[in-house]
């Protein structure tokens, strides 16, 4: 019998940050809760307030569905580096909110999310929607942020039970001898 996860899953946005709740057994997946974080009624120029509602708000999240894990999207550089630089900012208060919360956090890329969840990376926002609701049988589609965030708990879902079979077996145990060699950690 498999023990049940609970896993947060975050999509960050300086405007809006996802967020999505499952639970995990084995391969059975249930959905718990899902949103967002909105920081719109901050004004515009007001970074460090909006990064306040960010961090207070998955605050108020994990201290009210108690995750055991939480998973985060890995930002990639965009055209525009100075929303790439601003996106990474939201992404800090969230992962520091997530570590205050004492939970531990796993990093997946968009295409690691969207291969676990659709199949292929090149997937739509819509198809990310269609197939989380089908996964976690929800009456209607999440939207777009929450829908990432749900992704993002799938994949853990799905690759915390690979690492935890991986580290059973010993593969994933840190060898004793020859730990470094040519300046490489083994």
């Amino acid at each position: 019998m498999s023990s049940v996860m609970r896993i947060l899953g975050i999509d960050p946005g300086l405007q809006r940050t996802g967020f999505a709740v499952v639970e995990s057994s084995g391969a059975r997946l249930r959905y718990v809760a899902s949103g967002t974080i909105s920081t719109l009624e901050a004004p515009r120029g007001e970074l460090p307030l909006r990064l306040k509602l960010i961090f207070d708000g998955i605050g108020e999240v994990v201290q009210r569905y108690r995750p055991d894990s939480a998973s985060v999207e890995i930002v990639f550089v965009n055209v525009n580096p100075q929303s790439t630089l601003l996106l990474g900012q939201a992404r800090g208060a969230a992962l520091a909110a997530l570590v205050a919360g004492g939970l531990p956090v796993a990093e997946y890329t968009a295409l690691q999310m969207k291969k676990a969840v659709v199949g292929h990376g090149l997937a739509t926002k819509a198809q990310i929607q269609s197939m989380v609701a089908r996964l976690l049988g929800l009456a209607r589609e999440p939207g777009k942020d929450a829908a990432d965030a749900l992704g993002l708990a799938i994949t853990h879902a799905h690759a915390a039970g690979a690492f935890a079979a991986m580290a059973r077996s010993g593969s994933l145990a840190r060898k004793a001898h020859a730990q470094y060699k040519r300046g490489r950690t083994y």
